[in-house]
């Protein structure tokens, strides 16, 4: 019998740099609906379920017929809010998808679960080629990887660094969509943050220095994370040439 998977999609209001995002309209519907859509068009999918801190947001999934978790406030990551989701919700895999990434495909899904045919995969996330103009971008994470596509560091510096200056470094940047089995997020979230992570601010550090394998697949779709408001209107340009989700 094939796993049970289950996408959570975490969906804080009270963002810092861009208030409610997750609810702004972009390209005629709010920034979750495009979201969602994307993961209900995921034929892997068992289920897809908004988790949320904010009784506004849970009212407008009910609206829309959206299921939806009312989750704690003090969750400090989203990953803490999947596996707070995960104690009621029984799968063998969750799936971990931004709420502020519109530009969401089905095909960014396939190719982040297709690691899973391995049983020695407990984490899985996807990388795009970066684009030169973002390679020196701390705000565009760098990821370098073994062979078999585990993970060896993440970073907001430039990896690899080119000491020859020979100009033909493939660069790979990450796509912070991630999907755990049940035993590693339920580490994850038991684990203090590490000293990695505290340092470059990124959370998925944390599986690296405790000795959990992160399993990298490549994909050509790039993302952009709605963080600013020159985000959303490069994300609104985007869209606006899509058909509107659900039509």
């Amino acid at each position: 019998m094939p796993d049970r998977i289950v996408a959570v999609i975490p969906a804080r209001l009270a963002s810092t740099r861009l208030p409610r995002k997750v609810l702004r309209e972009i390209a005629g519907e709010p920034m979750l609906v495009w979201v969602w859509h994307a993961a209900r068009a995921c034929a892997r999918l068992d289920q897809v379920i908004i988790a949320t801190d904010s009784a506004e947001v849970m009212a407008f999934a009910k609206i829309r017929g959206f299921p939806a978790m009312l989750t704690s406030p003090g969750c400090p990551s989203g990953t803490d809010r999947v596996h707070a989701v995960a104690q009621s919700v029984p799968a063998e895999i969750y799936v971990n998808i931004q709420g502020d990434e519109p530009l969401l495909r089905p095909e960014h899904l396939d190719a982040l679960l297709s690691p899973f045919a391995r049983p020695e995969v407990e984490v899985a996330t996807i990388a795009t080629p970066c684009a030169p103009d973002q390679i020196a971008n701390p705000n565009a994470v760098k990821v370098v990887t073994a062979s078999d596509g585990r993970a060896l560091y993440f970073s907001r510096a430039t990896i690899p660094y080119d000491r020859d200056r020979d100009g033909n470094i493939p660069y790979r940047k990450h796509q912070g969509i991630y999907a755990y089995r049940r035993a590693a997020l339920d580490r994850f979230t038991s684990l203090p943050p590490s000293r990695l992570e505290q340092i470059e601010r990124l959370e998925q550090l944390r599986f690296l220095e405790n000795g959990i394998g992160v399993y990298v697949t490549e994909t050509p779709f790039d993302t952009i994370g709605v963080d600013t408001e020159e985000d959303l209107q490069e994300v609104e340009r985007i869209l606006a040439a899509r058909p509107r989700p659900g039509s």
